[in-house]
């Protein structure tokens, strides 16, 4: 019986010493609960204090929060729930936070755009579409700034430069093309998203977070965007943002941040298809124009000619710049559509002469346009420079007809070019009218011609070369019509009427030095 006891004795302090343990377990789990809770609200609170008006989030995040990194690492690993529950609340007030300051930054933005190509500045592209050509000249040269690229280039050098601060312009009275807005927002995006996935990364350890936090940012930019896009007729504005777009993949690229890659690929998935779009549209709106409307009756380059050849050009510019030749096809489908204009205009003109005349001074134009693309425009400037040059003797042959005609037509069908042959034996009788009549009117012709022609050239130096190639034949065929004249029978009766070669280039050289 005592040895009972004594046995029941020496278990009680054992059972009693496991409740005590047991109590005392559940009583540090409760302690770790309650730590945890307090570190999660505290945590928490911080994070609630992000949603204040006008808090600067990257500076509350370096100088308070990184403060507390080792709490978030402790729920990391003492008590995931308390954890989660930590990422789900600074995932959904940062979702909410960046969501509205962008909303409210795109916004801001949208009353600094200056509009540039709505549907109604596509030339001749269909009735319900196109009524800016009727509105005349005057109305293109204002809407000049959708077809030439000029200072917008600019934009791509201060591709890393800060964005835009609405109030700032709004105070200046200053607008902007869309491309200037769009580089601001990505901007912002691009140095949001990077600040917040390093801090993420290093705060949280877990980078997936930035996704879910960006979620909202981007669906509000992917909103505006597709809102813009749809409304935007501007093909230079539509490559300038393609460009941007591209650089602003090699700014991420050199920061080695991954976390806007699938953005900044899903921004060119759009943009690439409206361009082509639109581009299409202005293909579509020169072949559909009606040509007799637009046509003006002079031989000067015509202002819409100038308009898609500056157009051309600001395209090869870009394509060299960040195209990867994807504008090669359409490149060649536009220098199409403007030779097809080029052709239905020159058409209207009553006579070769005048026609030759329009298409090269539009060919010399164009030529100057392209000069000003550089090297990357050498191969379409060549083939304008082939069919000036075709046009410039043509013209030249249609001007010596209409002031020098008789001798034109007597050298082209009795004179060889060696002054050996005959292609119809001429007698005293066919070369006598031609000599009398070159003598007496020789000096008034030429002077004719050389007023006609710098009064119809729209270029000085295509002028010149006019005028060269023109007194050089001239010179040519009289010396032909001399030489012919010698060979005869009863030729020398006509020498006192033979104009020298002396006299001519002498002539010749006084026109030249007005030049």
């Amino acid at each position: 019986m005592l040895s009972k006891k004594l046995r029941f004795a020496q278990v009680d302090p054992l059972l009693n010493a496991s409740k005590a343990l047991k109590d005392i377990k559940q009583e540090l789990e409760r302690l770790r609960k309650k730590a945890l809770s307090k570190v999660s609200a505290y945590v928490i609170g911080i994070f609630s204090s992000m949603r204040k008006p006008g808090t600067n989030i990257q500076i509350l995040q370096q100088n308070l929060l990184q403060k507390y990194r080792h709490l978030v690492l402790f729920l990391k690993e003492h008590g995931i729930e308390k954890y989660n529950d930590v990422c789900a609340a600074y995932v959904d007030k940062m979702n909410k936070v960046l969501s509205e300051d962008f909303r409210v930054y795109l916004e801001a933005l949208e009353s600094l755009k200056l509009d540039i190509g709505v549907s109604t500045d596509v030339i001749g592209y269909d009735a319900n579409v196109v009524d800016l050509i009727p509105r005349g000249r005057e109305q293109l040269r204002n809407h000049r700034f959708m077809f030439s690229l000029g200072e917008r280039s600019n934009i791509l050098k201060e591709i890393d430069q800060p964005g835009l601060v609405p109030c700032i312009s709004e105070a200046n009275s200053l607008k902007y093309p869309y491309e200037v807005i769009f580089r601001s927002l990505q901007k912002l995006l691009m140095d949001t998203a990077s600040s917040e996935y390093i801090f993420i990364k290093a705060f949280f350890r877990d980078e997936s977070m930035f996704y879910r936090v960006f979620e909202g940012p981007v669906a509000v930019i992917d909103e505006n965007m597709k809102l813009t896009l749809a409304n935007s007729h501007d093909a230079i504005c539509l490559m300038l943002m393609i460009c941007i777009t591209k650089k602003h993949q090699l700014v991420m690229s050199n920061r080695r941040l991954p976390c806007l890659d699938t953005y900044l690929d899903k921004a060119l998935i759009y943009l690439w298809p409206r361009f082509k779009t639109v581009f299409d549209m202005y293909i579509q709106s020169l072949y559909q124009c009606d040509a007799k409307m637009l046509w003006v009756d002079g031989t000067h380059p015509h202002h819409i000619v100038r308009c898609y050849m500056e157009f051309t050009a600001s395209l090869i510019q870009l394509n060299a710049e960040c195209g990867d030749g994807q504008l090669d096809m359409s490149l060649k489908r536009l220098r199409l559509a403007v030779d097809d204009l080029l052709v239905r205009f020159a058409e209207k003109f009553a006579t070769q002469k005048l026609k030759h005349l329009f298409l090269l001074n539009n060919c010399d134009m164009a030529i100057s346009i392209l000069k000003e693309a550089g090297e990357e425009a050498k191969e379409l400037r060549r083939y304008f420079e082939e069919k000036l040059e075709s046009n410039l003797v043509s013209f030249v042959d249609e001007l010596l007809m209409e002031y020098f005609g008789d001798l034109i037509k007597f050298v082209k069908n009795h004179i060889s070019e060696d002054l050996i042959s005959y292609t119809e034996c001429p007698n005293i009788a066919d070369v006598e009218p031609v000599v009398k009549n070159f003598a007496v009117k020789w000096r008034t012709a030429l002077e004719l011609m050389h007023n006609e022609v710098v009064t119809c050239c729209s270029n000085f130096v295509s002028g010149m070369a006019i005028l060269k190639a023109a007194m050089a034949q001239l010179l040519n065929d009289y010396n032909r019509l001399s030489e012919c004249v010698k060979m005869i029978p009863g030729g020398s009766s006509l020498n006192r009427n033979l104009v020298s070669i002396t006299s001519i280039s002498y002539e010749i050289r006084k026109y030249s030095r007005t030049l």
